[in-house]
């Protein structure tokens, strides 16, 4: 087998991803598997702004574990990449010749091993969404199908799937709109196996879980009637924690409403208020449209959503912990979070005692966030919820961007059909069977004439 290795260098934390393919790969769909997953300890490699060497450092552990996985006589042919998303974005818009410097010492540590290092980049947030929906479509395998007769078939259209992902810093919708997609900015041209596909793609900056529940905390703090006190009424009642103002307002997504005091310490009080959770987490967004427009929200052009969905990252982990990706209905959705939500601390804990303090403090925000994300800001309804399905992986594979983006990195997409399997055609293969028939008939008949011949010589000799 060949090996191939990407980093995932989100705004949260980094991971390794390990996979691998025959050496006689045909290009279709099914052939990757997963080896792997490392996760890298720490947070994503923008929290190094100030210590880039440290981004460098931090991913040693993987990239050890992988160099034990990879055979070494086939390392140096390993193609390898990192690509970094949001939290990256983020720095750059704030201190690019920070975020360079990050880049180049993680590239450093990479270049260190002996692998095929092909770069370390900062993805836009449209080839965040694109490199998504290929992954997810090409192990569903519903961009081309191998069909037992050896030829390469296009599934239609109607069961391509839209990918709909949440990560710490930014989200994703994309998918096949079925109508013109009146935005180009917004339009993906993708040419895979063949067929031509125009994607809508969009990544709302910002809107990522971990900045949106920052964004959260931000806007309760300046609707505070008292400014060293935040009633919060995502985070369960009896919760109390003391933050500082720096730790608030030290994101790009943040704005302060003035100068604030960097060391002024806030006291957060959890209120367990799930519809003014609710109403407070609509406030982040704009859901108004312009006239003759169709949009998702804070005014960018989105088309109705069509077909079916596979949503992950943060949209599957934030509703899983309340068991709400079996398919359940809207009104059981809302229900569920609504009784969460609802829960002192007290009890929360007692039911989730292994759980992590800060995941459990935040589960209510983050399954209200999603929910309010789906429904209000990528418009779908009690009808197509029922289309979206929450998974982690497809075929043993973690469902993201980073197989996507490898696949067309190593042109194991190719733009053009492939031809048809190396082999004997259908036709072929029947005339072969008729033939060795033939000859296993012919060689049957011939041992048993020598058979006979040497009886009867044997018979005459006594």
């Amino acid at each position: 087998p060949q090996y191939g290795l990407v980093f995932d260098a989100g705004s949260t934390h980094t991971a390794l991803y390990i996979y691998q393919w025959p050496a006689d790969k045909e290009n279709g769909t099914g052939i990757v598997s997963q080896v792997e997953a490392c996760t890298v300890s720490g947070p994503g490699i923008s929290s190094y702004a100030d210590d880039p060497a440290g981004a460098g450092d931090s991913l040693k552990h993987c990239l050890d574990k992988a160099m034990k996985i990879v055979p070494a006589e086939q390392q140096r042919e390993t193609p390898t990449y990192l690509g970094a998303t949001a939290g990256m974005r983020l720095l750059r818009e704030q201190n690019s010749t920070k975020a360079e410097q990050v880049l180049a010492e993680v590239s450093k540590a990479i270049g260190k091993y002996p692998v095929d290092f092909r770069g370390a980049r900062i993805l836009t947030g449209n080839e965040e969404g694109s490199f998504g929906w290929i992954t997810v479509n090409y192990l569903l395998e519903t961009l081309v199908k191998y069909s037992f007769t050896g030829e390469w078939t296009h599934p239609p259209a109607e069961v391509v799937v839209g990918a709909l992902d949440l990560g710490g810093a930014s989200t994703q919708i994309t998918f096949l709109p079925g109508t013109t997609i009146d935005d180009s900015s917004t339009r993906a041209l993708l040419r895979l196996y063949g067929t031509n596909y125009s994607i809508y793609t969009h990544s709302y900056l910002c809107y990522g879980q971990k900045q949106a529940l920052k964004m959260l905390m931000a806007s309760l703090h300046q609707g505070s009637p008292s400014p060293q006190q935040i009633s919060h009424p995502c985070y369960p009642e009896g919760y109390q924690e003391n933050i500082t103002t720096a730790d608030l307002y030290n994101s790009p997504c943040v704005h302060a409403p003035s100068t604030p005091s960097p060391a002024q310490v806030l006291t957060v009080t959890g209120t367990g208020d799930p519809a003014a959770c609710s109403t407070a987490i609509q406030k982040l967004f704009n859901f108004t449209c312009g006239a003759n427009r169709t949009c998702g929200f804070n005014g960018v052009y989105q088309p109705p959503v069509r077909g079916q969905f596979f949503a992950f990252s943060g949209l599957y982990h934030s509703l899983h912990f309340l068991n709400l990706t079996g398919g359940q209905s809207l009104s059981s959705v809302n229900a569920t979070i609504r009784q969460f939500c609802n829960s002192s601390w007290e009890k929360v804990q007692k039911k989730f005692p292994t759980m992590n303090r800060t995941h459990l403090r935040d589960a209510c925000a983050a399954s209200s966030y999603a929910f309010t994300l789906l429904l209000q800001g990528y418009k779908f309804n009690h009808m197509t919820w029922l289309n979206i399905h929450f998974v982690r992986q497809v075929a043993n594979i973690d469902v993201g961007w980073t197989l996507g983006y490898m696949l067309n990195l190593t042109n194991m997409i190719p733009s053009e059909t492939p031809q048809r399997v190396i082999g004997l055609q259908r036709s072929n293969w029947i005339t072969a069977t008729i033939l060795l028939a033939i000859m296993l008939i012919l060689i049957f008949c011939l041992l048993t004439v020598m058979c006979c011949q040497k009886n009867s010589s044997g018979y005459e000799s006594l």
